[in-house]
């Protein structure tokens, strides 16, 4: 059950389509057809409906096939209706029984829904395929939630179970069992990962609103858990170990078995602690009955514990070497050897067992000290014991495996020998030493293997504990799970399954319990009577069979009584068992004496069969104590504690006094010291039982689908049988004594109120009374419900009767609806047909009428009068009408007037119905916070009672403390009597110290003196040390790189050794046929040596014979012309056998056509014989021989002697070609293997560079780990160590202790001082090597950086980039010199000022009268001139950031240049491969077209090679005419034969005749004979030639295959990668539209903000005007003001006065203007400064490219910086124009000024004249001007300050915002044109696609023609071939006929000479009936088989040799 990573909706997974569920249709089908569950073989339950009832048996109706099958009543069982279909809790089914429950299992399973309740079971199947429903988002979909208000699902439990935890404050427990690979294990997995997200601990209460309910999840890592990985954030510390604890467990403790890969060996209780809020604190684990043997051997197909293959698979080389492990094979422990698990690595699981051990903090120590122990089990199963000779003593003859097992486990060898082979065994009270058999010391060894990874496996559980324990915070509460076996039942079961049944007989009862407890708590809420039955009882029985003790003793007591009694056997322990037990109602004894089974126990889930074979062994679990005790007393101290407790085992004396008559003392002594193996479960079972039943448990049943491990398949015996064993079906026995249908009021009342119409009456009722009415009138019996204070309760079945009488009555209220509507239908038709006939009647009527009347004048005259008639009637028409129109006029103002009135009061009625409607929602709202309100108080209340609770417990414990801590009080009090009494004592005795302190310290001062000198030492060794660490670090990099060689090394050695092996094999192969093919030789060899003599006797022959041929010189010449014939025969033969060797593979194949010759061979050569003896008796007829004679034996021995040479030839020829043909084929092994290794060792390269990259970061990233957590253990001991040390020498200066201890002391500190320093020195080289590491990495990170950087970048943003680039380079720079042109203004302005102010200064000294106002005046300059030289510091601040930014920007610039430059570099580099990819197309193009060509010729020459064929075919036809015509002759010349026969008197006359005509008949024979041989020959080169076409064809074709494949990869490759390219460039392009997208809204956004900003403006424009006319009003007063001012002139003297205060006003403003010029150099001087700095940085941002993604950031940050400060100068800028105006303004204002002085100087020497005069006028003016001013100032000068402000700001925020608009625009423009150039580029991008791809379709065209041309080739040469081997026939045919033919001369010749009679007709007859056999058989003959016969032909062909 794992998750599916794609785009699935989980929620098909967990939700039913209730659509479905509650279709009217199948309702219907349902009550239509009474369908009912049937037994099914097949299915377990098929649907039927019930045709007919007979008694006791029902004929039913199969629904799936419409079978009818009677059925015995009691086998039926209901079916629901279909509103209870895919019911997500079982016991809410109406009908309880096994088929409606496997059914909707079944329905749900299919449905993809694998979890459903059943009461309190949740009950899961397990799905075989991954299912989206264990994301995070499901986590939180089902946190916080109530069981029912979700779907059934794991998490769901583990929520209920966490909720209740908190709430109650009760432990809780889950309860998971089921079969191997049911999925336990995975659902434990997510029940810890559930908790672990909801109860993290990591985030350190951060969150304070969060309750203490519902704690904050944290993500959870999902590399360990569940069914699916989840891609969470790490947890604490805490959870990530918990999650950590699963893979050490599985990998030491689970095992692949037949039906599950990961099936977990053990069980286990996982208890999880939490603290009072609920977050984890703690966990334990506890392990139950590991299946051990399974360390030692495993059924066929299965494994041992996954440890065992992941240490053998993933040990490095020097682990290896220090564990002394061998392969998979080598260890006999192993079974069956290395078996993989599909899908699974044991390599990478190795690792991730010890990432998940060093997450867990195991030491390295630890974890080779348990693989040291894993490796010694394989061991022990490695030592091989023999039987001695004469005694059935045994001996080890070889110890190399016991070497190594004590090596491993620290012992001696002889020690360990001795102690297995001979134990010393206590016989009373000596000792003896007893030999052993084979079979016990094969047991003692299988038995300590199987202890050792017993207790191997209890120490790591504990090692995990004691990881997972937290003591420093206390569990309040706790949560198990329990992950255990189900039920187990097989055909025979042993002492294991006894232990699982009887553990799962107790959770049952445990079930049934807390069932009926539930029950009994719902049924007392509901207030309903009912007699409570504990259904826990029920299993009892078996439970007491099992474990009672005594009365009578159980079956687990009787057994440990028997292991302790003498001679006990497992038969003793069946008798005894069958006498206590024998009457048991839950034990059954076997049936038959045959039965295997030796008792049956009827458990709840069944009847099992117990086999009691080795029981006693099995629970005593004997060990060899002698070789304990030397595992207790190992050097290793890990295998010394894991055999610790020595003295609990059963010794070998136990198990020999079992066997043997005495039973010693040292029997008696370790009676009570042990514990036998049942016991001990019994103890942990009681324990687990007693935690379980202080817990609320929750359960959880697995059940395995199907045995294939197929998704959607279920075998519906196999799920029943588990629902049996997991007692599911248990539960629905107990629920069906009950009332397991429960519906509330509400819900009843609405669906079955149509069942009693009239019960309930009209108005409110009550739920109960609605119900109780209901129930009365439905007249059920009492028994079958009751009603209770909520709900009404059912018995099961009553709501499916319900059901049906519903749909009954819904389908008569149908059929009365549709009758009703029929029956109005039919009457409304019957009235208008009734209608229409009264209509009809009429119609006739008149018609008639009409017809007689028509003719009639008098109609006529009526007909036209009748219309004149209503002329007078009009008017009188007309006033009834205006009295109609007046009467109906009045009745319409009536009607509207009633409307209105109707309207007003409905508008009235309305607002009252709302006003009434707000009421009555306020009402809601307030009842509804009231409801809230009482529910808060509630809880609040349960709360405080609760804490009230706790607080009164607590105050009687503290209550309890204060008396006990008055009790310590008063003897405190002694005790402190006692002590001053001490005091006194010990003062005296310290007035003594205090003199010895004197002298310590004297010492002291000497010893700090000694320990400077000696840190001094200590730092020249530091220092040395460092050198030294150094060169170890040097060493260790240069041996880590030698060993990563030596790796790769021996990768390659062992590649290489399994090419050697498959060499080795094939050279096997090769010399196999090698020798077959020497045999063959030698058998033709034997034949060629009996030839050679037959030869050698011939040749003894013909030297007679030569003597008599001296004299026939003529003749020997003839017999040279034919020598010479023979020659060119040679030439022939020489041909042949080369045709011979272009055969010789078929003839390797065909060596049985070559027998099959010899047999031919062999017949010639009987033939030839016979032929011999023929010749010798004519011989001796006839010694005077005639020429004819004599040439045939010259002929014959010629034929000989060629034989022999050709058949010599022949051999030596053979033999050539086959070392030929071994040179070719070892050459072509030799090529094809270097190519093939070549390919491995580039394949093997590239995977050795990439796992040791990996594997590289992986040992770096742990090494880092643990050399951090070294370096913090070892500061965390320096800390402990220093404080020592300051305690020592606080100790030293108090001086209290003795010379003697002040020595040992220091003596002490010198150790721990060297120990420190070791440490630290320890610390340091691994802090350097830490270093080291780091750095390695971060290059390592580097390099992989910058090379996704420049796989990542490609042109396309280069070239957008660039332009990017280009453009805010521009824009700086205009920006720059805008702010330059700026500055400049700004210093012209500052000149100007200064030249005015000089001017001034000039005048003032001119002037000596001034004015009041213009003192003023010059204090508002003064404060303008302030304002001025404030904005100047502002904007030479504002400038030196300007200049920072320019400088970051100068830097950035330089940045990507340089990266601009290296995309140019990439882009080059692109270009390059396109063109190299263009040279590769084009050379493939040549390629193809040379194959092409080479192909017609081929072509050419197999069409040359058919011409020839063809000529030779006629060639053929001419000589078989040729034949056919000697045929007809030889014919003509037997009948003259037989004329001359006939006349016997003209014998002598006619043989001189005969003899010529024979000479001619052969000379025309052999001629023939040479023109079929010339033919054959032509016939055999064209046959070569065609068969060296064919494999120069097939190696053509081999070859262009092969180029033809890497061209296909490689373009596979390349278009691959342009696929990535196009891929990246639609990523990029999303991303710009994104961009796009976001630019758009931002320019919406500005837009709006425009829009309100040019309200604003609107507003401050008219404010502005406003303000305006406040300031001309102001400056109207002010001329007002002056003008008396004017009249009031001050005297000469006070305006000198007053002109030397401006003077030196003056000079200090100068100086201030000085200062700032100073300012402004100081600035500039920072500004070069930075520029300095700035290049400084620039050089080392070139020489440091490490930092790259660090300046990338720092890049972004300062873009954003940059962008800010842009902000801030426009700012700035907007500031100067509003400081330039100003300057205006003061510059008009100083004008204005130096104007009214001159005129001032005037009116000064007039105004002397009077000065006197207007003093007194003066004074009073000056005081009545004091108070105007001061009351002026405070009016206007606030208000004018605001204004201006106002309106600085304003145009401010005016410019900037025209600005940003700008800015946006210009934004939008450069966004709108890279998008377009990305188009551009992307469609260009798309276009080179579209070419590679015609490209590669069209070389793929290319390819599939050139396939076809090979294929008409290759059928060319099948028609070839055929029409070769149709030529052979037809020669072969000749050639036997022409062979017959000279059989009959020469039958013929001898019959003439012996003068016998000659039978023409018999032989001929005989011959034609032989040729016709065997043409037909050639015609049956295979292709291979014809080209046999014709080699055995052409051996025939050869003539025997003739004797003289």
């Amino acid at each position: 059950m794992s998750h599916r990573s794609g785009q699935e909706d989980p929620e098909r997974y967990l939700f039913v389509d209730r659509a479905v569920v509650y279709n009217p249709a199948t309702q219907a089908d349902w009550t239509a057809k009474k369908l009912v569950w049937v037994p099914s073989e097949r299915h377990g339950f098929e649907a039927a409906s019930i045709r007919e009832e007979r008694g006791e048996e029902v004929l039913v109706e199969l629904a799936e096939n419409g079978k009818k099958v009677v059925i015995n009543k009691d086998d039926i069982q209901k079916m629901n209706p279909p509103k209870f279909s895919k019911v997500e809790d079982m016991a809410e089914l109406t009908c309880l029984n096994e088929a409606s429950v496997l059914h909707n299992l079944k329905d749900r399973y299919y449905s993809g829904l694998i979890y459903t309740y059943s009461g309190l079971f949740c009950v899961v199947i397990n799905p075989y395929k991954n299912l989206p429903i264990y994301s995070e988002n499901i986590i939180e979909m089902y946190r916080g939630k109530k069981r029912h208000e979700m779907p059934p699902h794991i998490y769901a439990i583990s929520e209920s179970a966490y909720r209740c935890m908190l709430q109650d404050r009760e432990d809780q427990s889950i309860l998971c069992t089921g079969e191997s690979g049911a999925g336990k294990t995975e659902n434990t997995k997510k029940v810890i990962q559930y908790l672990a997200h909801v109860a993290s601990s990591h985030k350190g209460r951060k969150d304070h609103n969060i309750p203490p309910e519902s704690p904050k999840a944290f993500k959870l890592q999902a590399s360990l858990v569940g069914f699916l990985p989840l891609c969470f954030s790490p947890q604490g510390e805490l959870e990530r170990q918990l999650l950590q604890a699963n893979p050490i467990l599985e990998s030491f403790g689970n095992a692949k078995t037949v039906k599950n890969d990961n099936s977990s060996r053990f069980g286990k209780f996982i208890r999880i602690n939490f603290d009072v809020t609920g977050y984890i604190v703690g966990a334990n684990i506890e392990t139950y009955l590991l299946e051990k043997s399974r360390a030692i051997r495993q059924a066929k197909d299965e494994r041992t514990f996954h440890i065992f293959y992941r240490l053998l698979a993933g040990a490095g080389e020097h682990l290896r070497t220090d564990l002394l492990l061998e392969g998979f094979n080598n260890y006999r422990f192993l079974s069956n050897g290395n078996i993989p698990i599909p899908g699974q690595q044991d390599k990478d699981n190795f690792q991730e067992t010890l990432d998940a051990m060093h997450i867990m903090s195991f030491s390295h120590d630890e974890i080779v000290c348990m693989l040291k122990v894993v490796s010694a089990v394989l061991q022990f199963g490695n030592i091989v014991f023999k039987k001695e000779r004469n005694t059935d003593q045994a001996s080890m003859p070889e110890n190399t495996a016991a070497q190594k097992l004590c090596h491993l486990l620290g012992m001696n060898v002889m020690e360990f020998t001795r102690a297995i082979l001979t134990p010393r065994i206590k016989v009373g009270r000596d000792y003896v030493q007893k030999a052993q058999t084979k079979e016990q010391a094969d047991f003692a060894v299988e038995a300590l293997a199987k202890a050792t990874y017993e207790r191997l496996f209890r120490w790591l559980v504990h090692r995990i504990n004691k990881a997972l324990d937290r003591t420093k915070r206390q569990g309040a509460s706790f949560i198990g799970i329990l992950d255990i076996a189900g039920f187990e039942i097989f055909e025979l079961n042993s002492f294991e399954q006894l232990c699982i049944n009887y553990t799962n007989e107790k959770l049952q009862q445990l079930f049934n319990h807390t069932m009926f407890i539930l029950e009994q708590e719902e049924y007392q809420r509901e207030g309903i009577e009912w007699s409570f039955i504990d259904f826990g009882l029920d299993l009892q029985p078996c439970i007491d069979l099992i474990e009672r003790p005594t009365n009578p003793p159980g079956i687990l007591a009787l057994l440990d009584e028997e292991c302790w009694f003498p001679k006990a056997t497992d038969k003793t322990f069946i008798d005894k068992v069958l006498q206590e037990q024998g009457t048991h109602t839950k034990f059954q004894k076997p049936r038959q004496l045959k039965d295997k089974a030796d008792f049956c126990i009827i458990h709840y889930a069944g009847r099992v069969d117990y086999k009691a074979d080795e029981w006693l062994m099995k629970n005593m679990d004997p060990l060899n104590d002698n070789v304990a005790t030397l595992l207790h007393q190992s050097t290793d101290k890990f295998v010394a504690e894991l055999w610790k407790d020595v003295d609990r085992i059963v010794g070998l004396d136990q198990v020999a006094g079992m066997n043997e008559t005495a039973f010693g003392a040292a029997y008696k002594t370790k009676k009570g010291m042990f514990r036998t193996v049942g016991q001990l479960y019994k103890e942990q079972l009681s324990k687990l039982m007693a935690t379980l039943r202080n817990t609320n448990p929750n359960f959880v049943r697995c059940i395995i689908p199907n045995h294939e491990k197929r998704a959607g398949k279920l075998d519906p015996h196999l799920v029943l049988d588990q629902l049996r064993c997991n007692g599911v079906l248990e539960g629905i026995r107990i629920c069906r004594q009950g009332f397991p249908n429960r519906i509330v009021f509400q819900e009843f009342r609405q669906r079955y109120e149509i069942l009693t119409p009239n019960a309930i009456p009209k108005g409110f009722m009550d739920g109960k009374q609605a119900c109780e009415r209901m129930i009365q009138a439905l007249e059920l019996d009492g028994n079958l419900f009751r009603i209770g204070q909520s709900k009404i309760f059912f018995r099961a079945g009553v709501l499916a009767h319900l059901e049906e009488e519903r749909d009954l009555k819904i389908t008569d209220i149908i059929i009365y609806f549709q009758a009703v509507c029929r029956g109005y239908l039919a009457r409304k038709a019957f009235a208008k047909k009734q209608q229409q006939l009264s209509a009809l009647k009429v119609l006739q009527r008149n018609c008639a009428a009409y017809l007689k009347l028509r003719h009639w004048q008098w109609w006529r005259l009526f007909t036209k009068v009748k219309p004149l008639l209503q002329v007078t009637r009009q008017e009188e028409e007309m006033q009834a009408k205006d009295e109609e129109l007046v009467k109906v006029k009045e009745k319409q103002t009536k009607v509207e007037g009633e409307l209105v009135e109707m309207e007003r009061k409905h508008q009235q009625l309305m607002e009252e119905k709302n006003i009434l409607a707000e009421q009555l929602q306020a009402e809601t709202e307030l009842f509804a916070e009231a409801e809230e309100m009482r529910a808060r108080l509630a809880s609040k209340k349960q709360e405080l009672e609760e804490i009230l609770h706790d607080l009164e417990s607590r105050l009687e414990e503290e209550e309890e403390r204060t008396q006990s801590l008055q009790n310590e009080k008063k003897k405190m009090q002694s005790h402190i009597q006692d002590l001053e009494e001490q005091l006194d004592e010990e003062e005296a005795g310290r007035q003594k110290l205090q003199l010895e302190k004197v002298t310590a310290e004297a010492k002291m001062k000497k010893y700090e003196e000694d320990i400077l000198l000696l840190e001094d030492q200590n730092s020249k060794f530091l220092k040395e040390k460092k050198l030294m660490e150094d060169r170890i670090n040097e060493m260790t990099s240069m041996l880590t790189e030698e060993e990563e060689k030596a790796k790769n090394l021996g990768k390659v050695k062992n590649k290489q050794e399994m090419m050697m092996v498959d060499l080795e094999e094939r050279l096997k192969k090769e010399e196999k046929t090698r020798q077959e093919l020497e045999k063959a030789k030698r058998k033709l060899d034997g034949e060629l040596s009996d030839l050679q003599d037959q030869i050698a006797e011939l040749q003894v022959q013909t030297e007679e014979m030569k003597g008599q041929l001296v004299k026939k010189e003529e003749e020997q010449q003839m017999m040279q012309a034919r020598g010479e014939d023979e020659v060119s025969l040679k030439n022939n033969a020489l041909k042949q056998v080369r045709e011979l060797q272009a055969q010789l593979s078929e003839l390797q194949e065909d060596l049985d056509s070559e027998k099959l010759a010899r047999n031919k061979a062999e017949k010639l050569k009987r033939d030839l014989s016979e032929e011999l003896e023929a010749l010798k008796t004519e011989l001796e007829d006839t010694l005077d021989t005639t020429a004819a004679q004599q040439e045939l034996r010259t002929k014959r021995e010629q034929e000989v002697a060629e034989l022999k040479k050709t058949i010599d030839e022949e051999t030596k020829n053979h033999e050539a070609q086959i070392q030929e043909m071994r040179q070719r084929h070892g050459t072509a092994l030799e090529e094809l293997s270097e190519q093939l290794e070549q390919a491995k060792r580039f394949k093997a390269n590239l995977e050795k560079t990439k796992q040791s990259q990996e594997s590289a970061n992986k040992e770096l990233a742990n090494e880092v780990k643990c050399l951090q957590q070294a370096k913090t253990e070892s500061e965390h001991k320096r800390k402990k160590l220093e404080s020592q040390l300051q305690e020592f020498m606080a100790r030293v200066t108090e001086g209290e202790r003795a010379k003697g201890e002040l020595s040992d002391r220091t003596h002490k500190l010198q150790t721990e001082l060297d120990n420190v320093s070791a440490m630290l020195e320890d610390a340091e080289r691994k802090g350097i090597k830490t270093a080291k590491d780091v750095s390695g990495l971060e290059s390592q990170l580097q390099d992989t950086q910058e090379l996704l950087q420049e796989e990542t970048r490609q042109k396309l943003n280069l070239s957008s980039r660039i332009r990017q680039l280009e453009e805010e380079k521009n824009t700086l720079q205009e920006q720059q010199e805008e702010d330059e042109e700026a500055r400049k203004n700004l210093e012209k302005q500052m000149l100007t000022l200064q030249a005015q102010l000089s001017e001034s200064k000039k005048k003032l000294e001119d002037d000596v009268g001034t004015i009041d106002g213009l003192e003023e005046m010059k204090k508002k300059l003064q404060k303008d001139l302030e304002l001025t030289s404030q904005r100047l510091e502002e904007k030479t601040i504002g400038f030196e950031k300007m200049e920072k930014t320019k400088t970051r920007l100068q830097q950035e610039l330089d940045d990507l240049t340089v990266d601009l430059d290296h995309q140019r570099q990439i882009v080059s580099n692109l270009e390059k491969k396109q063109k190299k990819f263009d040279q590769m197309l084009a050379e493939e193009k040549s390629i193809s077209a040379r194959y092409a060509e080479e192909r017609d010729r081929a072509e050419a020459e197999a069409r040359e090679k058919e011409t020839k064929a063809l000529s030779m075919t006629r060639a053929l036809d001419e000589a078989l005419e040729a034949k056919e015509e000697l045929e007809r002759i030889n014919k003509q010349l037997r009948a003259e034969m037989e004329d001359l026969m006939s006349s016997k008197d003209d014998v002598g006359k006619n043989v001189h005749e005969l003899e010529k005509s024979k000479r001619t008949l052969e000379q025309q024979l052999e001629e023939m004979k040479t023109q079929l041989e010339e033919l054959e020959d032509e016939l055999q080169a064209t046959e070569d030639a065609k068969l060296r076409l064919e494999v120069n064809m097939q190696a053509m074709k081999a070859q262009y295959e092969r180029d033809l494949q890497g061209r296909d990869d490689q373009n596979d490759e390349k278009k691959r990668a342009l696929v990535k390219q196009v891929r990246e460039m639609e990523a990029e392009l999303e991303d710009e539209r994104k961009q796009r997208a976001l630019a758009v809204a931002a320019k919406k956004k500005l837009e709006m903000d425009l829009k309100d900003i040019e309200g604003h403006i609107e507003g401050a424009n008219k404010a502005r005007d406003e303000a305006i006319k406040q300031l001309r009003k102001l400056q109207a007063q002010m001329k007002d003001y002056q003008r008396e001012l004017e009249d009031a002139r001050a005297s000469r003297d006070d305006i000198f006065a007053i002109s030397k205060e401006n003077e030196k006003k003056l000079k200090s403003l100068e100086a201030e203007i000085v200062q700032l010029h100073e300012d402004l150099a100081a600035s500039e001087r920072g500004r070069r400064h930075a520029e300095q700095e700035r290049d400084e940085l620039q050089d080392e941002i070139s020489n440091s490219t490490s930092g790259k993604s660090a300046l990338m950031d720092e890049k972004r940050r300062l873009e954003a910086r940059i962008a800010q400060l842009e902000e801030e100068l426009e700012e700035e800028q907007g500031n100067m124009e509003l400081l330039n105006d100003r300057f205006r303004k003061t510059t008009m204002q100083v004008d204005t000024l130096s104007t009214e002085l001159s005129s001032e100087r005037s009116t000064a020497q007039k105004s002397e004249n009077a000065r006197q005069q207007l003093e007194r006028q003066n004074k009073e003016l000056r005081a009545k001007l004091g108070e105007l001013e001061g009351s002026v100032k405070s009016r206007f000068k606030a208000s004018i300050t605001a204004l201006e402000a106002k309106i600085a700001q304003l145009e401010e925020q005016l410019e900037q915002e025209a600005k940003e608009r700008a800015a946006a625009n210009k934004i939008v423009r450069r966004t709108e044109k890279k998008l377009k150039e990305i188009c551009m580029q992307v469609e260009d991008e798309r276009r080179h696609a579209d070419q590679f791809k015609e490209q590669v379709e069209k070389a793929n065209s290319r390819m599939k023609q050139l396939k076809r041309q090979l294929e008409e080739a290759e059928e060319e040469a099948t028609r070839a071939n055929a029409s070769r081997r149709k030529l052979q026939r037809e020669l072969d045919d000749a050639t036997e006929a022409s062979e017959g033919l000279s059989r009959e001369v020469h039958t013929l010749k001898n019959r003439l000479r012996r003068g016998g009679p000659i039978s023409f007709s018999s032989s001929r007859s005989g011959r034609r009936q032989l040729q016709v056999e065997g043409t037909s058989s050639l015609d049956l003959l295979s292709d291979d088989e014809l080209e046999n016969k014709i080699t055995d032909n052409n051996a025939n062909e050869t003539p025997a040799p003739q004797p003289e």
